[in-house]
């Protein structure tokens, strides 16, 4: 009876490629083959370090297709490798499939770490890093991204985003308009490569700078934006949000009593705030 063999979950460079570790490249240089998000990329990667191995398609369209295979050949004793284009696997990334298919068959799946643009972006960020939520790519329709917007402008974690050149001027505007022009945050740009840029300051200064400077368009971004104050406040934003829902639905004092019940935000405080908004606005 064969031994299964492991499944290793692979983390490679960002950007700058003296970031891939010694013991990744050890192990990328004897799996049996690599599955790859983009199977032309990792050649690349590969050829840099003068090494060839076989490599499989493995991404979103194709993944719930290909992980029963996959495990196949692990549990006839295959080592396979799994990377993504950059960064660390399955963080906004395909591969989650195949490795809790691998797990439900008794396969060993073992990380090797390494670079993550997310922790990296934190780390440079000097926003409290002890509690925070990742929270990848927003919707792309301005409508989704929205009212994804709107229901995490309460919480007091730092949160990180990650964006697309063409929608980072978009996407700052309705952060802005969701969680306020003050709110702390810093915008990573092409992180560990030539061009890298780190600004920082409040989300309508970050606004300013991208409309200002095409440069600050282009590459890949992420953002991370500092969590709301404290309890009281939070308990305020959510029974606002509650309260514009449910306003255009009942009754003013009916909508403002159910969002204080919800919310555990002051009744008198909500009451009518949608309407002062209309006005103000």
């Amino acid at each position: 009876m064969h031994k299964p063999g492991t499944l290793h979950i692979i983390a490679t460079p960002i950007g700058n490629l003296g970031d891939i570790s010694a013991r990744a490249l050890e192990v990328l240089a004897r799996v049996d083959a690599i599955c790859a998000e983009d199977t032309r990329h990792t050649r690349q990667l590969l050829s840099h370090f003068g090494m060839e191995r076989p490599l499989l398609a493995l991404h979103q369209h194709n993944e719930d297709a290909q992980a029963a295979q996959l495990v196949a050949r692990l549990q006839a004793g295959d080592s396979l490798a799994l990377v993504s284009d950059a960064g660390t696997p399955l963080v906004s990334d395909p591969g989650f499939r195949l490795v809790r298919a691998a797990r439900e068959a008794g396969v060993r799946v073992s990380p090797v770490p390494g670079a993550c643009a997310a922790i990296a972006a934190l780390s440079v960020a000097g926003i409290a890093s002890d509690r925070f939520a990742f929270e990848g790519f927003l919707p792309a329709k301005s409508g989704a991204r929205r009212e994804r917007l709107a229901r995490l402008a309460a919480e007091t974690r730092t949160l990180i985003f990650y964006e697309s050149a063409h929608r980072i001027e978009e996407s700052l505007a309705d952060f802005v308009a969701a969680f306020g022009p003050d709110r702390r945050a810093v915008l990573a740009r092409e992180l560990t490569k030539l061009f890298e840029t780190v600004l920082d300051g409040d989300l309508a200064t970050l606004l300013t700078h991208v409309q200002a400077d095409p440069n600050q368009r282009k590459g890949e971004f992420v953002l991370v934006v500092e969590g709301i104050g404290d309890d009281t406040e939070a308990k305020l934003v959510e029974g606002r949000r509650l309260y514009l829902m449910l306003s255009a639905h009942l009754p003013p004092s009916t909508a403002a009593k159910l969002a204080a019940e919800l919310s555990g935000a002051p009744r008198k405080t909500l009451y009518g705030s949608g309407d002062r908004d209309g006005a103000e606005a």
